[in-house]
């Protein structure tokens, strides 16, 4: 589940070129990977019919003509901008000919299945009006619609798009394009299925998957103690917001951590109490910590969540930069600065609105280039980024970055950022990797509101409920 920007595959391509790999074969290879992955969804009544494009693209749509007539399925294959171009697509159609197969001449009536394989990883934007018109035409039809890599009138790296090929399912060749993760490319893609086509994987940018959850979460052995999970510190809460320190504890506690302390008011304190007696509590703390008064014991900390006195944040935060501590920034003491080399890391989590506040960025901007914005602001300032919402991104300093496909629209409610400081806080506090424990973390919150989303309305969701769903989303990796 690799992510790969258009560089990348033409790299990747030469190189196979090099080595003897040569491109009809990686053709060959592509369209019987998208023969054995549609078959599964085709019934023998089916009506299909292939755009193809005069490049690549094009050729692996050939190739997958070929396959579907030769097992008996109808298929028109129709090139609505001319004949093939390239050396490899020209061979292919070649041999689809003197199979005794014709491309169409003219598109029917009635095709049950349209398959887009027009344009690839190269296209530039905006589309010509020759291709702007076949993909009006094909969105106006009452058939399901399939991408082959990406959908036509979406780029491989940004999210721009006018008008793009409205696709039920994409059909991902060697791995996933960066636009299948941004505004506002993501919602003509429908439902990504990768496939691989003989390339090696080689890539800085992947997608969290179950079974990586599963092979990096911490075993829990039979000889232990709360200490061995960790004491985390929590710098959340005023008596106008005491549920934000609230949400974010029981996100902590529900996650594993061994002992969770609360640095907040006095008020706020009696209200968690309640809630969570499992915390103790560290009285005024916010102030202690910006006079300087860090208490030790502590594996990891955050700060944030419902605070608002941004002197006092500011000097807490810089008070806390100074320490070894694994240090998560949240909501209020979220803001632009600059962060100095330490040994430990520091996670900032943003959404949208305010990553542009930190960057002056535009949002669309962000969002249109949500993996390069966050790599960039990552790099440059030495941190861990996490840029919350749909598809979160990770971004680390070194240049690793992932995305989590986790979650839902219920998530879009007050509060549920709280619980994932939270349940960060925890996960720092007792995971030995920084980088599976951030991503982690994000995996199992949006896992928590997938499975809200499960049995009852998203539009219901609390962020308290994810702390609720988070026992039985855990006993899976348990």
């Amino acid at each position: 589940m690799y992510i790969y920007r258009k560089a990348d595959i033409a790299e990747m391509d030469s190189l196979a070129e090099k080595r003897g790999l040569r491109t009809v074969t990686l053709m060959e290879n592509a369209g019987k990977a998208l023969f054995d992955a549609i078959v599964r969804k085709l019934g023998r009544e089916e009506r299909i019919l292939i755009l193809a494009g005069r490049g690549n693209n094009g050729g692996d749509g050939i190739v997958l003509a070929r396959y579907l007539k030769q097992a008996g399925y109808c298929t028109d294959l129709y090139f609505p901008l001319g004949l093939p171009v390239t050396e490899a697509a020209e061979e292919h159609l070649s041999y689809f000919k003197s199979l005794g197969y014709e491309p169409a001449t003219e598109k029917r009536d009635a095709y049950s299945i349209i398959i887009d394989a027009m344009l690839g990883a190269g296209t530039r934007l905006p589309l010509r009006e020759e291709v702007l018109g076949e993909v009006k035409w094909a969105n106006a039809q009452k058939a399901r619609r399939w991408a082959v890599d990406l959908p036509t009138g979406t780029a491989a790296d940004h999210g721009k798009t006018y008008e793009a090929f409205r696709a039920n399912v994409t059909f991902c060749l060697h791995g996933y394009k960066p636009s299948a993760f941004l505004e506002d490319s993501a919602d003509f893609y429908g439902e990504t299925i990768v496939l691989d086509i003989g390339l090696p994987h080689d890539s800085r940018l992947r997608v969290w998957q179950e079974e990586d959850v599963r092979a990096s979460m911490p075993k829990r052995a039979g000889n232990v103690h709360k200490g061995t999970f960790g004491n985390g510190l929590l710098i959340a809460g005023t008596d106008a917001m005491p549920g934000s320190a609230m949400l974010a504890g029981l996100g902590a506690m529900r996650s594993g951590i061994g002992k969770m302390t609360v640095a907040t008011t006095k008020f706020v304190s009696s209200i968690i109490a309640g809630r969570v007696p499992e915390c103790t509590f560290l009285q005024d703390g916010l102030e202690q910590i910006a006079e300087g008064s860090l208490p030790e014991g502590f594996r990891a900390a955050a700060i944030g969540p419902g605070l608002a006195d941004e002197q006092l944040i500011e000097r807490a935060v810089s008070h806390l930069l100074r320490s070894d501590l694994p240090l998560v920034l949240d909501a209020g003491a979220i803001r632009r600065r600059t962060y100095p080399e330490r040994k430990s890391p520091v996670i900032v989590t943003p959404h949208p609105g305010e990553f542009s506040r930190i960057t002056g960025e535009a949002v669309q901007a962000i969002q249109q280039n949500r993996l390069d914005a966050a790599s960039r602001y990552a790099e440059k300032q030495g941190v861990i980024l996490v840029l919350k919402g749909r598809n979160t991104v990770i971004a680390f300093p070194d240049g690793d970055l992932i995305v989590n496909r986790t979650g839902n629209a219920g998530l879009a409610k007050g509060g549920t950022g709280d619980t994932l400081t939270g349940m960060i806080l925890a996960f720092l506090s007792f995971s030995e990797d920084v980088k599976s424990a951030v991503a982690n973390a994000v995996y199992l919150h949006g896992a928590c509101a997938d499975l809200w989303k499960e049995e009852k309305a998203m539009s219901s969701m609390l962020a308290s409920d994810l702390s609720e769903c988070l026992p039985s989303v855990l006993k899976k990796f348990e």
